[in-house]
Formats: C-alpha cells, structure tokens, sequence
C-alpha cells in the first residue's frame, strides 16, 4: 500500500513503510490502464524498455492495482436470499465502488499524460479489448488473455503475461484439427535468438476472432495439425541468411520464402506449381506428354464402347422393326443350329475323301 505521484521525468511509489519505486518516462515501452469490469481490481500496469530493481530482483512489469472486492470472502453458515436487503445494498455499494475507482484511475491516467506531454515526454495509455479477449494458458493456469492496441497481455494474474505486438513477426496456430476441442498459439519474435511466446488450450470458437483480429493488426499467420519442434526450428532459422528469399544462394532453385513452410493447409495445388524448377522441366513436359497419350487412349477405348453398346441397340431395334417375337427368333436359332450341325458333317465326310486322293 502506497501513494502513486507523477512528477517532472518520471512516477514515484511511496509505500507505506518507506519504499521508494521510482519509474521514468523515457523507460516506459507500454502504459495500460485496464478498467474494473469483470475483475476484482482496477490497476495501471507499465510495461518497461529495461528492467528495475524492486526489493532485490529485476523487474520488467510494474503494476499499481486497487481491489474492488475481497478475494477471498468468508461465507456465513446461515442461507442469504437474493431478495436480502443487507445484501442487495452490499451489490449497490461494489457498483458505485467501481464506478468511482474506474473514475479516478482514469483520471489519473489522464493527468499523467498531460504531466509527460508537458514536459517533453510522449506517454499514452493503451486499454485492453475485452470483445477481443480470449482464454489461455500461457504459463501454468488458463487465464483470460486480451489485446490492446500495441500488446497482448493478461494482467490480472502472476506472472505477467506481455507480449509486445510490434515484436511479433509470425504467428502459428498448432493443434488445428477437427476433433481437437482446442489449439495452440505460437507468436514467433523478430529476434530469431529468442525462443517464441507460447498460448495453450485456446478453445477452438476463438480461432475465427484471433485470425481477424492478427489481419487487422497486419500480422501473418499459419496453422498445422501438429506441435513443432521450435527450438530446432528457430536455429535453423536463425543460420538461414536468405531466409526470406525464395531462392537458394544460386538465386535460381526455388525454396519456400519466410514462414511458408509452416503452412500445412491449402498447399498441395501451390506447392507442385510453385515448385518446379528449371531442372524438372524435360521430365514434366514428357510426363505430360504421356499423360496425354494415356488419355487419349482411354478417350478412345470409351468411344469403341459406346460404338459397340450402340450397335447393339441397333441390331435389338432391326429386330423389333421386323416384327419377329421371341418365339419366331427361337425357332430360327433352333434351324441355324441344325444347319451348321449338317454342314460340320459334310465337311467331315468330305477331309478323309481327299486325304485318300492325295495319297
């Protein structure tokens, strides 16, 4: 517990024992307000350039909060009816506490900047999208993550989750199936030293709203079905000088350029067209060659059948055109079975004759 005090170059904490905080302006990378709605407090958060001594540790995030409501409540053995008067003044009595905390951290803030303005120093404070929000888990406990306009933080919950949008150069969504109820979100950094920041167990109606929301922002995404190995990833990456070229050093056999080998979906058709070199070219143009030669056969073969089924239904039409029935039809197989019964005797008793001639 202390007094929060803006002077000429920077914000000074005094504790009530004594401790003194002191943080500068030209220090402060993000300054963010986020309003008591849902939460139990009211708080400014500073997102600092360089870390700060507190007590005997670093800190980048310093957090000034005011809480709303307990906690922690102690919950009476007897029953309260939501009709309890006691109680219904206790609601009124959080609202107007809200409503007059959020009131004065606004103003607050707003003097701030006004303070930094007038004194050289350009300090603005962001307020978190709560439409925007989203639950995750990016450390150990699922939390409700939301952006701002420069960030994506969850600050209600230690530790502090920050990431710094205008440090974010891709983003990957792992897990992306259709039986998983839930996906993982991979924000990969510029700085390709630095392994990514990672958001797990994000449920799957929030994938839509996140996509959006990364176009608007102007950052690429991409999704698979499965968890990567970033840490060799981003060494590969990191020893790759044409990484974002679409040629190798020869600058003639085509690679994939920048983050597209990430992208798992929708790539068969682009990848066999965009990947073909100059070296493949006699043996695609000859397979094509053959392809075409096999259609063309089976093209054909197809025709002969539809010529031999239409033939056929020819012969059946002839037939019906005659006016012969099924009897008459059976009584001539019948007299062309017995004539060539006959004729096959004859021809049998006329080869010995002329054997016996020419001998």
């Amino acid at each position: 517990q202390g007094n929060l005090e803006a002077h000429t170059n920077g914000l000074r904490f005094i504790s009530t024992r004594g401790e003194i905080v002191d943080v500068m302006y030209p220090n402060i990378k993000h300054a963010i307000f986020q309003p008591c709605e849902n939460e139990i407090m009211v708080l400014i958060h500073f997102h600092l350039k360089n870390p700060i001594m507190v007590g005997k540790k670093k800190q980048q995030d310093i957090q000034f909060f005011t809480e709303v409501i307990d906690a922690s409540q102690a919950v009476d053995a007897g029953k309260r009816s939501m009709y309890d008067p006691d109680e219904m003044d206790d609601e009124q009595r959080e609202r107007q506490l809200r409503k007059r905390l959020n009131e004065a951290f606004k103003d607050f803030c707003r003097k701030v900047e006004q303070v930094a303005k007038k004194n050289g120093y350009s300090l603005e404070f962001d307020i978190p999208y709560r439409d925007l929000g989203f639950s995750g888990n990016p450390h150990k406990e699922m939390v409700f993550i939301q952006p701002t306009l420069n960030c994506l933080c969850n600050l209600t919950e230690t530790p502090f989750f920050v990431v710094d949008l205008s440090n974010v150069d891709h983003v990957h969504f792992e897990r992306v199936t259709f039986m998983s109820k839930a996906f993982d979100m991979v924000l990969i950094n510029k700085d390709f030293t630095k392994q990514p920041w990672r958001v797990d167990m994000i449920p799957n109606e929030d994938k839509d709203a996140i996509q959006e929301w990364l176009t608007d922002m102007e950052i690429s995404y991409t999704e698979g079905p499965m968890n990567l190995n970033w840490k060799q990833i981003m060494s590969t990456v990191d020893g790759d000088d044409r990484f974002y070229m679409d040629t190798e050093e020869d600058e003639v056999t085509p690679k994939e350029a920048g983050w597209e080998f990430l992208r798992m979906f929708g790539k068969d058709g682009d990848g066999d067209s965009a990947g073909s070199g100059d070296d493949d070219s006699g043996y695609s143009e000859n397979s094509g060659d053959e392809e075409s030669e096999e259609e063309e056969e089976e093209e054909e073969e197809a025709f002969d059948s539809e010529e031999e089924s239409e033939s056929d239904y020819d012969a059946d039409e002839d037939l019906e055109e005659q006016g012969m029935d099924w009897d008459e039809m059976e009584r001539e197989a019948a007299a062309d079975d017995r004539r060539r019964k006959r004729d096959g005797a004859d021809v049998e008793e006329s080869r010995p004759k002329r054997r016996n001639r020419r001998r």
